[in-house]
Parts: structure tokens; sequence; C-alpha cells
């Protein structure tokens, strides 16, 4: 997937089709934004995508991507409203870490790093 917004799409298609156009339209605008901000990060940061993929969970998505760069996102020590214990630098990641669920930083033996977060997904509630 070479772009953002491709990946922005592929991420729908996907909860589209697990939820059957049920899921939470607040979810998967927040689900949009952390793709749209982990494959940009990638392209700008990461030496370019060397892969994305997403996968459907009991309770979400987990989003996985990979890019070419060693480089974590940088952190600072301090309280952040995510709850892990550090504040990050510039605009994305923090989405990034307030949003999603089970962040996971993998440095790949070949080079690069995984990136893979969870999103959780509910289902509308069909009163409303």
């Amino acid at each position: 997937m070479p772009t953002a917004s491709a990946a922005r799409a592929h991420a729908r298609s996907v909860v589209d089709a697990r939820w059957n156009r049920t899921a939470r339209e607040e979810d998967v605008i927040d689900l949009l934004l952390v793709v749209s901000e982990l494959v940009t990060n990638a392209l700008r940061h990461g030496g370019g995508l060397a892969g994305f993929e997403t996968t459907p969970v009991t309770d979400g998505i987990r989003v996985a991507v990979r890019d070419h760069s060693d480089e974590a996102p940088a952190t600072v020590p301090g309280p952040d409203p995510g709850g892990m214990g550090h504040r990050v630098g510039g605009y994305g990641w923090p989405l990034v870490v307030r949003l999603a669920r089970e962040i996971v930083i993998d440095r790949l033996p070949t080079g690069g790093k995984t990136i893979s977060v969870v999103l959780p997904i509910r289902t509308a509630d069909p009163s409303h």
C-alpha cells in the first residue's frame, strides 16, 4: 500500500466486511486516524512503507505498519493521557498513543521496525 489513503480504504473495507457496516462510526474514525498517522510516519520518518496489515481481533482491529527505520518514535519523560508513562513529540504519535491500545514496536533483525496497535471496534447501538 503506497499511500495513507489506500491504507485507510483497506482498513475501512476490513471493518465493513467483519462488522457488516454495524461498527460505531466514532470507532471507525479513530481507526482511520491512527492508520493515517502510522502510514504517514512510516513514509516521512521511517524510510518508506515496507508493509501494512490489518487483522480483525475479538473486539477490534490490529494494525501493523512496517518501515525501514530502526528508530522508534521519540518519547520524553512525563505523564500522558494514554497512561503509557511517557509523553511523545509531534502530533501524530500522541494521537496514536491516545486512541490505540496494545502498542508494540518490534525492531526487525533485517532492519526496520513494525509498529502494531489494536483499535477497539464496537457495534453500533441500533436503538439510536
